[in-house]
């Protein structure tokens, strides 16, 4: 059987370069110095560490951050494929294989502050949240989250954290600067709508659920809990940020990249062929149209 051989002491690995001199394991890393970390083994850019760039990484941190003097120097195919199972089970929280740089700042020894940016120990119920916040920090309305909006959004969060550390201006310019550079993914120097997603993300778009691809399996009480879930001030009608909560979350079946003028296209042609009473607001009725015209869409799918 194929064996592959490592390096026991990880001299020459990239995370070695990051090591305390006096100890042998790594050293709390800097904002700057994750997203070296993050830029080296995600060789392609697409997102993840994943395949041989995850295999790379997983050889790599194995002995030099786990390195006790007890770790073998090769592995068979077999022995890779078990420690890679083995790893994933332990880190890769949305069981996607593949390793998210949220889930590796999780795994990382880094700075208190930094590392709060990344930990959502209850994530937004609903999209609904999500837009309310958005247009909050989207003060000048221009449709995206600015440099300096973004600084206001870290700055709260970590404010919110009540062990947090006192954070200096120079190290929230730092945490923006960094932030960008992870979610800003058309590098443009600001956050659309779809890139502000991965950074505050959502428990769930319940749109995704099998339940809504193919109309026959649409029921009444799966119209009532997407009605409840997006009529969160229960006032009968699905309308300002609820409205534009669901219509986001409908939006990003389709596209994976949007900003807020895809939106308020989508808004608008939605609005066209389903507000029969040209309310401007979402009632039970006109969602189960949108529902089902939804599960029919997608049931060949």
């Amino acid at each position: 059987m194929a064996s592959i051989k490592i390096n026991l002491n990880g001299q020459n690995s990239f995370l070695s370069k990051l090591k305390d001199g006096n100890s042998a394991h790594l050293e709390k890393l800097s904002a700057a110095q994750f997203m070296q970390v993050w830029e080296h083994y995600d060789e392609d850019g697409n997102g993840y560490i994943e395949g041989s760039e995850l295999d790379g990484f997983l050889k790599e941190y194995i002995t030099t951050v786990d390195a006790d003097g007890a770790v073998k120097s090769t592995f068979t195919d077999k022995e890779l494929q078990d420690l890679r199972e083995k790893f994933m089970e332990a880190y890769d929280d949305n069981k996607d294989g593949k390793i998210e740089i949220r889930e590796l700042a999780q795994l990382l020894p880094m700075e208190e502050n930094f590392l709060l940016l990344f930990r959502f120990d209850n994530p937004l119920e609903s999209s609904v949240e999500f837009m309310k916040i958005w247009k909050t920090y989207d003060t000048d309305h221009s449709g995206y989250i600015e440099a300096d909006e973004l600084k206001n959004f870290l700055r709260d969060i970590l404010k919110g954290a009540s062990k947090s550390q006192e954070v200096t201006e120079d190290m929230l310019i730092e945490y923006t600067d960094t932030m960008l550079n992870v979610f800003d993914t058309n590098k443009d120097g600001k956050l659309q709508l779809s890139e502000m997603t991965k950074l505050l993300p959502v428990k769930e778009n319940f749109l995704t659920r099998q339940v809504f691809k193919g109309s026959s399996g649409v029921g009444k009480e799966d119209i009532e809990k997407v009605f409840a879930l997006y009529d969160r001030d229960n006032s009968g009608t699905i309308e300002n940020e609820e409205l534009h909560g669901f219509l986001k979350d409908l939006l990003s079946l389709a596209k994976k990249d949007y900003d807020s003028k895809d939106l308020k296209e989508f808004h608008d042609a939605i609005m066209k062929g389903c507000d029969s009473n040209k309310d401007g607001k979402i009632s039970k009725k006109e969602l189960t149209m949108i529902l089902m015209a939804l599960a029919e869409q997608t049931g060949g799918q």
